[in-house]
């Protein structure tokens, strides 16, 4: 049995119109970048600083592939490097109405995340060596995500 640990709740700021890189050979490039967002949790809290972007790509199966870097910045100046890899996807009316920025409930869709850390803080060292999933959803200003820390 897999316990988990509420990490962080994570809204994230995307600028927007994203930049359509266009069809591939792999997919439909999207790339979005970060303006900012706040993450907070039992452990640690702060903020997105920009610069950060997600790498997305439309699959040919419809799935939407996240590749996202950021650094966060605690509330006490430490800097940590997070990475996160994941899916969104659902049946393609649902999609059209997310995409079109309407409020869409998280249910109606897959969003999942499994992100990683790399600090030398000392104070958050422990991220460096744990293993943390993520839930998504949507809204018009960018995702919101719940991430937890597999014990």
């Amino acid at each position: 049995m897999i316990k988990t640990e509420h990490l962080f709740t994570m809204p994230v700021e995307v600028e927007m119109p994203l930049q359509m890189v266009g069809q591939t050979p792999i997919g439909e490039r999207r790339i979005a970048k970060v303006t900012g967002g706040t993450f907070e949790g039992p452990k640690m809290k702060g903020t997105i600083l920009p610069g950060g972007g997600d790498w997305l790509l439309l699959r040919s199966d419809g799935s939407l592939q996240l590749d996202v870097r950021v650094t966060l910045q605690t509330d006490d100046d430490a800097l940590i490097y997070m990475t996160y890899r994941g899916f969104r996807h659902g049946p393609a009316e649902v999609m059209a109405r997310l995409n079109k920025g309407e409020a869409v409930d998280p249910s109606e869709y897959y969003f999942r995340v499994a992100p990683f850390f790399e600090t030398g803080a000392e104070k958050y060292d422990w991220l460096n060596r744990i293993v943390t999933v993520g839930t998504g959803h949507r809204l018009a200003s960018g995702p919101v995500y719940e991430v937890f820390q597999v014990m």
